[in-house]
């Protein structure tokens, strides 16, 4: 009966456990009840609740099913599959019919750059006072990532420059990708007026099946020769697109855009939620990291919008500024972002497809700087 007894969690369970727990159901709750993001958010709420239970043996730094699964994060391989998946199921249409919108991706980078100079000045002047903050280069890098609210890129980037801050910078990217129909619309509203968010844009210009088929593989040639770490991402991306626009391997295309995505997004969300155990996670470097991914993210998404202003401008209002938040890859909840706040202002207007542009240059773009950090940093 002792024996037994030893067996029991709820014996082991302190307050910052029950704290962690407590966390987890109120993400439950966002998940199901408020249907945020409950793809990504649901598995990361669930992982949190059973890794923060004593005596599991079920968070990413036990011998259990959930440390095994985490070796996929770990090793880099779910980051370049989700990749792949993501190339299947997106269009670059947009992007090829209007290059221009590139520039709104560019400008939703703002956000990591903005991320990383705070990180070291933090690690400069606060460091020496607060150890737990005495971020360096490579850190800083790695937090700034969170930015790009995209979270494959994030995990990458991470895992080669600062893999002992893996796991709160994947919790703060994932987290903020999920409740990204939360923070986006605020911003979105602040920086726009009336006038521009009635804006209708004019439907993009057709673009060939060559073009489409072309587009993929001079992206890939181009980062390989230029910039190699960021390679795995790219080529996985552009695969899963040329698989999509080759229309010869629809079997192919159908299983990366269903099945494989939705159990590679299961898995990510499991997995990152796994590491959040309160041992890992309460600290005040884990609080700092989060506010900083926050201003990653509220920066991104406020220098997607201003460069969406500037754009409307140059072109005599032809571009609604609403879809300057898709300068962040968060891919493709942006997006809906994007739609669901134009029409609460235009009902009949339909900005989703002028949207991917943005997000599609943001994920290119993210993935490249990423790439180049890696090269200068990564040794």
């Amino acid at each position: 009966m002792e024996n037994f007894l030893q067996t029991f969690g709820i014996l082991e369970m302190g307050i910052p456990q029950l704290g962690m727990v407590l966390l987890s159901l109120l993400l439950v709750y966002l998940a199901i009840v408020k249907k945020y993001e409950p793809l990504l958010l649901l598995p990361i709420a669930f992982g949190m609740l059973i890794a923060n239970i004593p005596l599991s043996n079920l968070s990413a730094y036990g011998n259990g099913v959930i440390a095994f699964l985490y070796q996929g994060i770990k090793l880099e391989i779910y980051p370049p599959l989700i990749f792949l998946c993501l190339g299947a199921m997106t269009d670059f249409s947009p992007l090829i019919a209007s290059p221009k919108t590139a520039f709104i991706g560019l400008g939703g980078q703002l956000g990591i750059f903005t991320a990383l100079g705070c990180a070291l000045l933090i690690g400069k002047y606060v460091g020496p006072l607060v150890t737990d903050l005495d971020f360096n280069v490579k850190q800083a890098i790695a937090i700034s990532i969170i930015g790009s609210s995209d979270g494959p890129t994030t995990i990458y980037t991470a895992n080669r420059l600062s893999p002992d801050l893996l796991a709160t910078i994947a919790i703060a990217a994932y987290s903020y990708m999920a409740l990204v129909p939360i923070i986006q619309p605020p911003i979105m509203k602040l920086l726009t007026t009336a006038k521009e968010r009635v804006i209708v844009m004019p439907m993009p210009r057709e673009v060939t099946k060559r073009q489409k088929i072309i587009f993929p593989i001079a992206m890939t040639l181009g980062t390989l020769l230029i910039v190699p770490a960021a390679g795995p991402l790219i080529a996985m991306l552009m695969l899963g697109n040329l698989i999509r626009e080759s229309g010869v391997v629809d079997r192919i295309s159908h299983a990366l855009q269903g099945d494989l995505l939705s159990i590679l997004t299961m898995l990510i969300g499991l997995c990152i939620g796994s590491t959040a155990t309160a041992a890992n996670i309460l600290h005040i470097r884990t609080i700092v990291i989060i506010l900083l991914g926050l201003l990653a993210f509220a920066f991104g998404t406020a220098g997607g919008v201003l460069v969406a202003k500037l754009l409307c401008h140059l072109t005599h209002g032809k571009i609604n500024p609403l879809i300057g938040n898709a300068g962040v890859s968060a891919m493709p909840m942006a997006a809906r972002v994007s739609q669901k706040v134009a029409q609460e202002y235009n009902h009949s207007n339909v900005v989703i497809m002028h949207a991917m542009g943005p997000i599609v240059a943001s994920t290119l773009g993210s993935a490249l700087l990423a790439g180049i950090f890696i090269s200068i940093f990564g040794k």
